[in-house]
């Protein structure tokens, strides 16, 4: 504003002239075509279409003010590269022959607020203004500069800044185009339908990160994000497509405010450690907040704990690690894949304080790299800072590496360039320059040419945009590795639609090559299943599939089958052994033993009787019965094998008819016998005659009687119930499965022994009372002998019987 003027219009007037940042031209000089100069703290370059741009040549303020310290690369690098492209495009006669692109470029102080009231002097063209009541102090009218017209807008580079500011563009129709904006809320055409971008959106970013994290084996991460619409909207896309794909969990979701109090940093390191296992911190902030938290790690002394990943805000840039190499050593960072362009570090690398005053910052950056000052008044007696000779060199006098997003505003312009050409074409074929059509450019139709632009980019890749305005996802992984004490940035994979990661050429803190975890439980081990903590499906317990359970899946236990047990480390099932009544068995043995000595008894007596079968002696004792009896011991003693014998259909039949057969047979003799005495004494009583039934004949008659007895209940047993062996798998279901067996025996329940051999009790107990009746006979028939007889034979085959049953129902011999 000239010297003698001041705002004498209404309030809101004067708002408006304070926000757009109006100037009034001294004298109204005109100036040069293509030369840049100051104008309110903004880049102006003369042209026939201008541009805008926006951009961080400043960070954040601190204590009120609206700009802080210079951004060299993120700011002047990126400046420069819009410079740059303007002037390759407009030295290019294919590329808007006869037109010249202009600028307008402004700081935004990385603020979105700062930057949304420097947008304002993008739309003064299409706002109308009454200034009939301005006057100079002499009441003269003022000069006022005429605003050029904006036809779009080159940014802005933070997401935050990008929406405050699309949502006043696009409220005048002006289109933009983002060379580094990627939250995926900018994706959302009905909001920001004038806005587009060639780097891709976060959502494809957290993709890869999903991908990246699931490729390290990690599944419990923690979040850190810088309070804004990147940090925030970048996390919650991360989140999304971590439960989308499922095996990644969140372990907590930490935010950076926005104006971080003194001991913020230090506090969400603290927070971080509350889930100390979930190591990898997955970063969506602006560098300036991942150095701090860089520096809060380091003094919590916690270099090589964290496993930093972070988003492209961080991508290979040397500002947010310088002196922090030994905490973000292994850290993983991603950014949209890009090439260096060696046209632009030639252009860089030439630019000196004589050759680029456009760039009202450009001296700053010099004082900044060169460490020196361009004033004398501004050297302080006893400083180390020099005064700046200006043949300083850019790489040579100073270090220098090309700013990652410099491809990116190189291809915007470019998209901007070849949309207005194919517009120019189209609606003003053959004209040579601006024709009425596009004096002044349509905004909306500049959108749509836009959105239709397909050509190669600076650096090779295709530039296009879908109907969002969002640019195709392509990325490159790089790693901040130190390699014998030299830090740097290494890529070690890709992404596109797919993960190509190197995991082999990765080093961890310390220079290791063993992939450090971050996983909120350990894996169970085999014959574990996991118990899910409530809310969060990457931590569990483990718990041992115990008893006769073997391991279902990774979640169940189940119960084995009645015949299988579990493996040694309840993986799977096996078959229970089976066990049988071995021959070697001491159970065996000894019945056997005691078996074959009644055999022989029996035998020798049999051959006893056969001599001497015809002697008085002999014939006394009743040789037929005698004989029947002698029968029925020898297969007492017998079936002691078939006892022992494998179970099997015949071994089984045989034991139901012969186990109580035999012990029949010497019941039914031994009945027979004492029933004879006591009748004949008894009838002796009553009379002289001779009882009925008492010859041999009829008493053999009798026994046989008495024995069909038992093989009739045999038959029926046999038709009810058919014989066969089973495998009792209860008797030998021991509490520790590894004891578990299986016992191969003969179909015959306690009950069913019991009805075979009541009915051999029955006589036997007959025989008894039998025998003590007659205990008073004469001496000639001695009484006590029969019944000491019966004794004895009861107990021969009861102790073969006995020991070899029911003192084994709990044992693994029980037949």
């Amino acid at each position: 504003m000239s010297g003698g003027c001041f705002c004498m219009e209404h309030l809101s007037f004067c708002l408006l002239l304070s926000a757009c940042g109006w100037g009034w031209s001294p004298g109204g000089a005109a100036k040069p075509k293509g030369q840049g100069y100051p104008h309110m703290n903004s880049i102006r370059i003369d042209g026939d279409i201008t541009l805008g741009g926006l951009f961080p040549v400043h960070g954040r303020g601190a204590e009120g003010k609206a700009c802080g310290e210079l951004k060299k690369e993120k700011g002047i690098h990126r400046l420069e590269a819009m410079l740059f492209a303007l002037d390759r495009i407009n030295n290019d006669p294919d590329l808007l022959p006869n037109i010249t692109l202009g600028a307008r470029i402004l700081d935004t102080c990385s603020r979105d607020t700062h930057a949304l009231e420097q947008s304002l002097t993008f739309v003064q063209a299409l706002i109308e203004k009454d200034s009939t009541e301005v006057r100079c102090v002499n009441g003269g009218p003022p000069i006022i500069t005429k605003p050029e017209r904006v036809v779009g807008v080159i940014g802005a580079s933070g997401s935050s800044v990008s929406i405050m500011v699309a949502n006043i563009l696009r409220l005048f129709k002006i289109p933009q185009i983002s060379y580094a904006s990627t939250a995926p809320d900018l994706s959302d055409n009905s909001r920001y339908d004038f806005f587009s971008r060639v780097v891709p959106s976060d959502t494809y970013q957290a993709q890869a990160m999903v991908d990246i994290v699931k490729a390290l084996k990690w599944n419990y991460v923690s979040t850190l994000a810088s309070e804004g619409s990147y940090g925030e909207s970048g996390v919650e896309a991360f989140i999304q497509k971590s439960r989308e794909d499922g095996g990644v969990c969140v372990a907590q979701s930490v935010k950076i405010p926005r104006e971080p109090k003194p001991g913020e940093f230090d506090k969400i390191i603290r927070r971080l450690l509350e889930t100390s296992h979930a190591r990898a911190v997955i970063i969506f902030a602006n560098e300036d907040d991942i150095r701090r938290v860089l520096e809060a790690a380091k003094r919590a002394n916690q270099t090589g704990h964290f496993i930093w990943m972070g988003s492209d805000s961080w991508g290979s840039k040397i500002s947010p690690v310088l002196h922090l190499e030994e905490v973000a050593e292994g850290s993983v960072t991603i950014l949209p894949k890009r090439v260096s362009v060696r046209g632009f570090d030639r252009y860089f690398s030439s630019r000196t304080l004589d050759n680029n005053r456009r760039n009202i910052w450009f001296a700053e950056f010099w004082e900044e790299n060169f460490h020196c000052k361009l004033s004398r008044h501004a050297l302080k007696k006893g400083s180390s800072i020099k005064k700046c000779t200006n043949r300083e060199r850019i790489g040579q006098d100073s270090s220098y590496e090309q700013e990652g997003k410099v491809q990116f505003v190189i291809d915007a312009v470019y998209a901007m360039g070849h949309a207005l050409h194919n517009m120019h074409k189209n609606l003003c074929p053959g004209k040579v320059g601006l024709c009425p059509r596009m004096d002044p450019v349509d905004g909306v139709e500049l959108l749509k040419y836009i959105r239709n632009v397909n050509f190669s980019g600076i650096g090779g890749t295709p530039v296009t945009f879908n109907e969002n305005g969002d640019a195709p996802g392509r990325y490159d992984i790089y790693q901040y590795q130190i390699r014998n004490s030299t830090p740097e940035y290494k890529v070690i994979g890709q992404w596109s639609d797919h993960l190509h990661l190197k995991v082999e050429n990765m080093l961890w803190p310390g220079g290791g090559s063993q992939l450090p975890s971050s996983i909120c439980s350990l894996p169970c081990k085999p014959g574990e299943r996991k118990k899910l903590v409530k809310g969060i499906p990457c931590c569990w317990h483990c718990e041992r599939c115990d008893g006769y359970q073997y391991q279902l899946d990774e979640f169940h236990c189940k119960r084995c089958h009645f015949n299988e047990r579990p493996n040694e480390n309840h993986t799977s099932c096996t078959p229970i052994p089976i066990i049988k009544l071995e021959w070697s068995s001491p159970w065996a043995v000894v019945p056997v033993f005691i078996a074959i000595l009644g055999i022989l008894a029996t035998l020798f007596v049999v051959v006893t009787f056969v001599r001497y079968n015809d002697t008085p002696i002999v014939k006394a004792s009743g040789r037929e019965l005698s004989y029947v009896l002698l029968t029925g011991i020898f297969l007492c003693y017998a079936t002691t094998f078939l006892m022992i014998a494998e179970p099997d259909l015949s071994t089984c039949s045989l034991r139901r008819i012969f186990l109580g057969l035999g012990m029949s047979i010497s019941y039914a003799a031994l009945l027979t016998k004492t029933n004879r005495i006591y009748r004949i004494f008894e009838q002796g009583k009553k009379s002289v005659s001779a009882p009925r039934f008492i010859s041999p004949a009829s008493q053999l008659v009798i026994t046989f009687s008495l024995i069909s007895l038992q093989l009739v209940g045999v038959c029926i047993w046999f038709i009810v119930d058919p014989s066969h062996s089973v495998i009792d798998y209860e008797d030998q279901r021991t509490t520790n499965p590894h004891f578990a067996r299986g016992i191969l025996k003969c179909d015959i329940s306690d009950l069913s022994l019991i009805c075979l051999l009541g009915y051999s009790m029955l006589l036997m107990v007959t025989c008894t009372v039998y025998a003590i009746k007659t205990r008073g006979v004469p001496e000639t028939f001695n009484e006590a002998k029969p019944i000491g007889f019966t004794m004895y034979t009861t107990c021969i085959v009861w102790l073969a019987f006995i020991p070899i049953f029911f003192g084994t129902s709990q044992s693994a011999e029980k037949v």
